[in-house]
Parts: C-alpha cells; sequence; structure tokens
C-alpha cells in the first residue's frame, strides 16, 4: 500500500504528541505500508509573526501572505517544524528527508488571489522525487510550500498541497490527522462512511462549512482524481495512525 499521511500544525506544536504520532507513522512504514508526510503549522506560523510585532491577516480562512509573512513560513514550515518532525521520525527508525515541494517540482502553485499576496494554488506536481526516495527506503516529510513557474515561492493550504501531491503520486490512501473525529451529520453523529456525492450534498445544505467544508471538498477532489480512500480522523486519539492502517473503521471515509 501506498499512503500520504498530512499532519496539521497543531498536533506538532507539543514535543510528546510530535513524537508519538512519529512513532506510530514509523511502525506503519516499518510493516510495509510506503508513506510520504505533508505537514502544516499555521500555529507555529502566527506565534512566530506575533513575537515579531506582525499581526496574522485571514481572508477566507486563508492567511494573507506579504514578503515578511513568505520569509517566516520558510523559517518556520520548511525550517523548525519540518526539521522537529523529521527528527522525530528518525529517532522512532524511519529514514525521514525534508522536502518542501519547491524540491525537483513536487508542486508547483500559480498565485491564487492577489488580495492574499504569496498564496498559491498547487497546479501541478511531479512525484518522481518521491518515487526515488521512497524507491531507495527514505520516507519523504513535505512541508506545504510550493514553487512558482518564474521562482516564485508561495504559502500553500496544506489541505490542498497533500491532494494534490495524493493523487499525482497515485497513492491508495490518504489521511487527514486533524483536531475532529470525523465528519458530523445535522444531528453531530459521525458519519463513518461518505460517496462524493454525499460530500457535495452536505456542503450544500450547509452541514459542512468552513473548515470542514474545505476538507471535504479537498477529499472530494482526492476520489475524483483516483485516490481509493480519504480518512479524516482526529490525530490526538491515542493509536489513531495504528488505528487506522490496521483496519479499524474509525473516523470518516470518504470514497468515490
Amino acid at each position: 500500500m501506498k499512503a500520504l499521511i498530512k499532519i496539521g500544525g497543531s498536533l506538532l506544536d507539543d514535543a510528546a504528541s510530535r513524537n508519538d504520532i512519529a512513532a506510530q507513522i514509523a511502525e506503519v512504514a516499518a510493516s510495509g505500508v510506503t508513506v510520504t508526510v505533508v505537514h502544516g503549522g499555521g500555529k507555529q506560523m502566527t506565534r512566530f509573526l506575533e513575537e515579531r510585532g506582525v499581526t496574522s491577516t485571514f481572508v477566507r480562512g486563508l492567511r494573507v501572505t506579504t514578503d515578511e509573512t513568505i520569509d517566516a513560513v520558510l523559517k518556520v514550515l520548511a525550517g523548525s517544524v519540518n526539521t522537529q518532525l523529521v527528527a522525530s521520525l528518525c529517532a522512532a527508525g524511519a529514514l525521514a528527508v525534508g522536502l518542501t515541494g519547491i524540491d525537483a517540482g513536487l508542486a508547483t502553485a500559480d498565485q491564487l488571489d492577489p488580495e492574499l499576496g504569496f498564496v498559491g494554488k498547487v497546479v501541478a506536481s511531479d512525484s518522481r522525487l518521491l518515487a526515488t526516495l521512497s524507491g531507495a527506503g527514505y520516507m519523504p516529510v513535505v512541508a506545504c510550500i510550493a514553487g512558482g513557474i518564474h521562482g516564485e515561492v508561495f504559502n500553500v493550504n496544506g489541505d490542498s498541497m497533500a491532494v494534490a501531491v495524493a493523487y499525482n503520486w497515485q497513492v491508495d490512501r490518504l489521511v487527514f490527522l486533524t483536531d475532529v473525529a470525523g465528519v458530523l451529520d445535522a444531528e453531530k453523529a459521525l458519519i463513518p462512511v461518505l460517496t462524493a456525492a454525499e460530500c457535495r450534498s452536505l456542503i450544500d445544505t450547509e452541514v459542512a462549512t468552513g473548515g470542514m467544508q474545505a476538507k471535504l471538498n479537498s477529499a472530494m477532489d482526492a476520489v475524483e482524481h483516483g485516490v481509493q480512500e480519504v480518512r479524516i480522523v482526529k490525530g490526538s486519539e491515542a493509536g489513531i495512525v495504528r488505528r487506522v492502517f490496521a483496519g479499524e473503521q474509525t473516523g470518516t471515509r470518504v470514497i468515490a
């Protein structure tokens, strides 16, 4: 099995949480699953900027990314967050390698909206680097930063980055480690399985809004491009990565 695991930045902010998730991922990889990791780091970014007197501005949930902010994106996402996660994975026995989407054209982006500055939308992905590294036994760990065709550096939504890489690399399973247990229905009950059509219905009826709407849009994009299954689970649940890959029906499965 080939899998991509996307980790929300809030799960990586605490060393104990980061080490626990890294140990689970390393164990899954040791069992024979070929894994690439994509991670965010929004919480760490906001704190880094606040410490320097810079207030973060968000439009439609996306961080307005100025020259000053993109420099912080590189320092935090490609720097401390990525390196700390790689260190945790290596300590757990994985041969982890830190990357960004800029490396070898893994993710190429265009500017999403001039109002947002250096926020990009991934328009192309070249997964040959992932194939080379994973084929040699290494685990790619990708920060959600993409390059532009003219040498720009773009801050990219982590879910969008994960989906673009997942379907280009032709994964069997995409796992979103989030801060919620899965997708809820109108009565706030967990929905164990959703088709793409059912995802659209939840969005159209405004049962899924905000962050979950964005997550479902990403999941639909993935399955419609050939990913067999997208799993949305709560990353802080005990043993969650092990349980997903052991076949436990936890969280919400999105299928075509």
